[in-house]
């Protein structure tokens, strides 16, 4: 396994990774309509932009990668929440694996990389949001000393109703 800074080409992995993940993690808690209908046509644009993006304040990718395929990934970058200073409070915006790779540790080397880029980067702290019933990521944050904040999203942007909780953990100087 190896972590390593995403580049353009990784485009087109990382959003089956995204789409894989998102399937495998909401059904139940996303429409399952909503959920078969994603593509990773989708959400290539989206990866496309991010990962060719060179100036501050940027978004930073990283990928895990076994025998040679991206298995996950995670984006973080300034904290962009209305009362958070994006100079002290970053935020991790995404973190997904491949299901296949669930359990094996690659999102704990993953979210310990994207901590240490963060820490060296001078935040002081991380945030980062959850879907409330997603009990698997909520309990993999709290084992990593993540705790909710108190902050929630209430979101029906994609034509559903959606609640994510805030979680916030001090990063190591």
């Amino acid at each position: 396994m190896v972590i390593r800074r995403a580049e353009p080409a990784d485009a087109e992995a990382i959003a089956v990774v995204h789409v894989r993940s998102w399937q495998a993690a909401y059904p139940g808690l996303m429409p399952q309509a909503y959920l078969d209908g994603l593509t990773p046509a989708m959400r290539l644009p989206v990866w496309e932009r991010l990962l060719g993006e060179s100036a501050p304040p940027r978004t930073e990718v990283l990928v895990a990668e076994a025998d040679g395929s991206v298995a996950g990934f995670a984006s973080f970058g300034p904290g962009r929440d209305d009362d958070v200073d994006p100079a002290s409070v970053a935020e991790i915006s995404a973190i997904y694996l491949m299901p296949e790779v669930w359990g094996a540790g690659v999102g704990g080397r993953l979210m310990a990389a994207a901590l240490d880029s963060l820490t060296a980067a001078g935040y002081e702290q991380a945030v980062l949001w959850v879907v409330d019933g997603n009990s698997r990521a909520r309990w993999f944050y709290e084992r990593g000393g993540w705790r909710p904040d108190g902050a929630e999203l209430h979101d029906e942007s994609d034509g559903f109703p959606l609640t994510e909780i805030r979680y916030r953990r001090a990063l190591d100087s």
